[in-house]
């Protein structure tokens, strides 16, 4: 729904509003001409039902005021004599259309001064329930976020289990595009495991259901910053089209502001060029640096004296095991043999002498464990680690050398899923960071890296005709870009999954950014009898330099501060 669109749907509701209300507006002593006026209306039905005129805001609000809508059925029921429960369950179940009835075929009469206090116990914590979801909603919804990092893509700076508070004013809040959600929850509802919003796409004909046309324009408020290079990101994952993860099911299209949440950090911003040289970024030219927190893990190939041993498997860390190495007689005959096996897991060729041939990678698969059987160093492992930790764990507990792996193969898993531009994910690029407004030349080489961008992202159509590419059914030599993209990327490089395989963020799925951690939990994904509080990391900022510092003892002091406050509070209170 575009904006012309949206304006026309409240100019209907506004209709029928006023067909359902209008002499209701006039038993209240007003002009049934004020039930017609938009914004208007709704201050003057504040002051007939005697609620405060700032409620007003809550009812254009996207998702607030599908909260605030039924408690404005039921107090304009209230107003006029309608108390019962049964009332009550009549305006919420028929969507307010009760109160049409009540406003032709009930001789109602207002109640002027009518007592909006609760006249029971089970009345008055209804109302503080709602009113505390609304404000709890509003805070979720256009300020603040919990989320919680399930994989280890930042590890490091943010770790599994990290609980963190995410600031969505620094960028600017995103107004909700799906209008048709339950509040406080993303794409699913807790327990019963349904989606959480109404709204769907087809993912084989593109066509959207009715209730798609009730999807707002991307708009946002105005931030105070915006999104730089090295930020750590909270966004929607472009590429999601999944109702659960590691659930196998059909896939989905989703609203941009109902797909899954990803965290990374943006390590190139619109108007870069961005290349990756050995796992790392260079923009414009130039290698990246990163903040002081930011500690990149790279997979790197171990070379022990003999066998590993328990201890330097316990240094290294078991979790950070991840590939063989395995050797390959220089005989054509053996290279030949070992070649399948090579080539169908992607093997890096890491040295040579001259009598074999090493290859280096990840071997998972059932055909690759029955080759090692044989073929696999005992000595050689990759290890996923940072460039500080090779460099200490060197010397130490038989470890004879610890040397940093890439990735040089070309692989065409990597973004743009083209064999003209295959890459890895630790060589590809340069790759162009678009930016609003800029204009690029459009050919069938290029095509691949900017289709997304222009058919998913930017809602064009494109055909291409032999070397004619064809936009919107015109001749198409150049594309104008009409919003900003970003390059996100996990510090722990070959642990996650990021731009390097589904490309760029577009600025409309920008969510926030995460300020602080709240609670740390080691063992979150193992059963709570294996959960450990991270004390060094509770109350801790997730930007900054130098170490992270804990200010949960502050906390602490400040909240029993309060108790002892509100203890001599009470106290004189009662005495008075």
């Amino acid at each position: 729904m575009n904006g012309t669109q949206w304006i026309i749907f409240i100019l209907i509701i506004q209709v029928i509003h006023f067909l359902g209300t209008w002499k209701l507006y006039v038993k209240a002593g007003r002009k049934a001409w004020e039930a017609a006026i938009p914004v208007y209306n709704a201050i003057v039905l504040m002051q007939i039902i005697n609620r405060p005129k700032w409620w007003v805001i809550l009812l254009f609000i996207p998702i607030i005021n599908l909260l605030m809508f039924p408690v404005v059925w039921v107090e304009t029921l209230r107003s006029f004599g309608k108390n019962s429960l049964l009332d009550t369950w009549l305006a919420i179940l028929t969507l307010g259309l009760y109160i049409y009835y009540v406003n032709y075929f009930e001789d109602v009469k207002y109640i002027e001064n009518r007592d909006i206090h609760p006249k029971t116990a089970l009345g008055e914590w209804v109302s503080s329930i709602v009113f505390a979801i609304v404000a709890a909603t509003l805070v979720h919804t256009y300020l603040i976020q919990p989320f919680v990092i399930p994989t280890s893509s930042l590890e490091k700076t943010l770790l599994v289990g990290d609980f963190l508070f995410v600031s969505k004013f620094h960028y600017g809040a995103r107004i909700p595009m799906t209008t048709v959600a339950a509040p406080m929850v993303h794409d699913t509802l807790p327990i019963l495991k349904t989606r959480s919003y109404v709204a769907d796409v087809d993912p084989a004909t593109y066509k959207t259901s009715i209730w798609n046309k009730l999807q707002l324009p991307y708009l946002r408020f105005p931030g105070f910053k915006k999104v730089k290079r090295n930020d750590i990101v909270v966004f929607s994952w472009p590429a999601d089209t999944v109702y659960q993860f590691f659930k196998k099911q059909q896939g989905v299209r989703k609203p941009i502001d109902k797909k899954s949440n990803y965290v990374k950090r943006c390590v190139g911003i619109p108007g870069d060029s961005l290349t990756i040289k050995d796992g790392y970024v260079h923009i414009n030219g130039k290698k990246t640096v990163l903040p002081y927190r930011a500690k990149p893990e790279f997979l790197h190939t171990v070379t022990v004296d003999g066998q590993f041993s328990n201890a330097a498997i316990a240094l290294l860390g078991r979790e950070n095991l991840s590939g063989n190495v395995i050797r390959v007689p220089n005989s054509s005959l053996q290279q030949e043999r070992a070649t399948e096996v090579i080539n169908a897991m992607n093997l890096e060729k890491i040295k040579s002498d001259s009598s074999y041939t090493y290859y280096a990678g990840s071997m998972g698969n059932q055909k690759v464990r029955d080759y090692l059987k044989s073929e696999d160093m005992k000595n050689m492992a990759l290890f996923n680690l940072t460039e500080a930790e090779a460099k200490n764990y060197t010397g130490q507990d038989g470890i004879v050398s610890i040397d940093k792996f890439s990735y040089k193969n070309p692989d065409t898993s990597i973004f743009p899923q083209n064999v003209a531009h295959a890459g890895t994910v630790d060589n590809m690029g340069p790759i162009y960071i678009p930016e609003k407004g800029k204009t690029v030349p459009i050919n069938i080489d290029v095509l691949p890296i900017y289709e997304k961008i222009i058919k998913e992202y930017e809602g064009n159509d494109i055909k291409v005709n032999g070397n004619q590419i064809l936009i919107n059914d015109k001749v198409a030599n150049f594309y104008t870009f009409k919003q900003n993209y970003y390059w996100m990327m996990g510090d722990n490089r070959h642990r996650s999954e990021d731009s390097r395989f589904w490309g760029y963020v577009p600025e409309d799925h920008i969510v926030g950014t995460p300020i602080f951690i709240w609670m740390s939990i080691d063992g979150i994904n193992e059963g709570m009898s294996n959960w450990k509080v991270r004390w060094d990391r509770v109350f801790t900022t997730v930007n900054g330099d130098g170490e992270p510092t804990s200010y949960f003892k502050y906390f602490l002091i400040l909240l029993a501060a309060w108790f002892v406050f509100d203890f001599f509070r009470k106290k004189k209170k009662t005495t008075n």
